[in-house]
């Protein structure tokens, strides 16, 4: 792994796991908040957005333009492969190659939108023209960013007139809590001022935020610079180990808090999204570590597909195969969500058990053929239920406690991820009682006022 001249980009050198916590100052109530608000601004008014409770599996897809980034957050999904130049999927692809994944996205999967992310794809050069191809196509863009970049209105303006339907910012903090957590000095700075650019623009955007250690005490204060700035929607995200997350023992239980120590502030923070009306998803979270009144909010793997803000699992499991993430190579075949890991494990047995590897590769794309027809012809809230559950159990490890046997939406909540279950244990599950069992994913989200795009 290679790690040069970090510090002339403006890069610190990774941070011990164990030096993330924020210090009394810099969580003092109100004081963070406002020092963002003066550089942001604040909306006086918030545009009136439609919203439905109406349920349906979501149509937008994804895609990785290449893992370069001009931050280090110490959680990110890719930071090995961010640190690594030599890594296949560090190098950004191509227009051409982005262009034929994009058009794969409505022509295969018949996609309507599109997250756009790297690394950070505002660094990308040609993601104008991106910008612009996806529009021409019918596929929506948004851009998953930093938003150093848009610091510069000049650049705002550049992806508006391109066509760009709206930005979602990780905001993982406020103040230094969030340059320790990207590991880049000024970076809240610079995105409050591209807030300020956004708003004044009128381009819309949303918040992500990563639920780790350092930030939970900060969780209602961003709750409220969404409500004053006018973001659209704030997206809370359990701090999991997925792609390099789960390498080198980055997670620990000084920057993974535990969901009980999450749950007060995460409580504070909806409460006031729900009061100004704005949409909030928290994601990968057990839903009896919820107050009742925000399970309407809770996302697990089940009830991901039905979130239009979420990427569709089948074209999903397509983007997410590497030919798809490199800058180097053609691109793959997709994969069918029905029975996906028996496809992804018969090659090679194939190839031992024919002696011809032809035959192997014969038997693997017949059985992707059946796959898509099973998907074309069985009932799709199935096809993508029973893809949610091999996700949290196959490649998650996710667990159940004790309390959980009895719990009434067992059947509709993913438990806690395996990780995590190795850190801290599942003590802290509880039983929810409604005297009967569950079994829609949509249980509780339907009662959640969504924003139409």
């Amino acid at each position: 792994m290679k790690r040069r001249n970090l510090s002339e980009r403006g890069v610190s050198p990774l941070i011990p796991t164990d030096t993330v916590a924020a210090s009394a100052d810099e969580l003092a109530p109100g004081l963070a908040l406002t020092r963002a608000l003066e550089l942001a601004g604040e909306c006086e008014k918030r545009d009136p957005v439609r919203t439905t409770r109406m349920r349906s599996v979501t149509r937008r897809g994804v895609m990785w333009l290449g893992q370069t980034c001009n931050l280090r957050c110490y959680f990110c999904y890719f930071l090995d492969r961010i640190e690594s130049k030599d890594h296949p999927e560090h190098p950004f692809m191509s227009l051409e190659k982005a262009q034929e994944i994009c058009r794969t996205l409505v022509e295969r999967y018949s996609n309507d939108a599109i997250d756009i992310q790297g690394g950070e794809p505002t660094i990308w050069r040609p993601i104008f023209d991106l910008v612009r191809y996806c529009r021409e196509i019918g596929l929506a863009p948004t851009l998953i960013t930093n938003a150093l970049v848009l610091d510069d209105i000049d650049n705002c303006r550049k992806f508006k007139e391109a066509g760009i339907r709206d930005f979602l910012v990780s905001v993982h903090g406020l103040g230094e809590v969030h340059d320790r957590v990207v590991q880049v000095p000024g970076a809240h700075v610079r995105q409050m001022k591209a807030l300020r650019n956004l708003r004044e623009l009128g381009i819309p955007f949303r918040f992500n935020c990563v639920l780790s250690k350092p930030v939970t005490a900060q969780l209602p204060e961003i709750a409220e610079l969404a409500v004053r700035t006018g973001a659209r929607v704030v997206n809370f995200l359990a701090f999991n180990p997925f792609e390099d997350q789960a390498k080198g023992g980055r997670r620990s239980a000084n920057n993974v808090p535990m969901y009980s120590e999450i749950r007060g502030k995460l409580t504070e923070a909806l409460d006031v999204l729900d009061e100004a009306g704005i949409e909030a998803n928290v994601r990968y979270y057990p839903l009896c570590m919820a107050e009742e009144r925000h399970r309407k909010s809770m996302y697990n793997f089940q009830q991901l597909p039905y979130d239009h803000h979420e990427w569709d699992y089948a074209s999903w499991s397509w983007t997410g195969m590497q030919p798809q993430r490199m800058r180097d190579g053609e691109l793959s075949g997709g994969l069918p969500m029905t029975n996906q890991k028996w496809v992804k494990i018969l090659k090679e047995p194939a190839k031992k058990v024919m002696r011809l590897p032809v035959l192997g590769d014969v038997a693997v794309r017949a059985h992707q053929e059946v796959g898509h027809l099973l998907d074309r012809v069985r009932d799709k809230d199935t096809v993508y239920r029973e893809n949610g559950r091999k996700r949290a159990e196959i490649d998650c490890g996710y667990q159940y406690g004790s309390p959980c046997k009895q719990c009434s939406v067992r059947n509709i909540c993913d438990g806690f991820h395996g990780d995590y279950a190795a850190l801290f244990g599942t003590d802290e599950a509880e039983t929810i009682d409604y005297g009967h069992q569950v079994d829609d994913p949509r249980y509780f989200i339907s009662r959640q006022d969504k924003i139409v795009d």
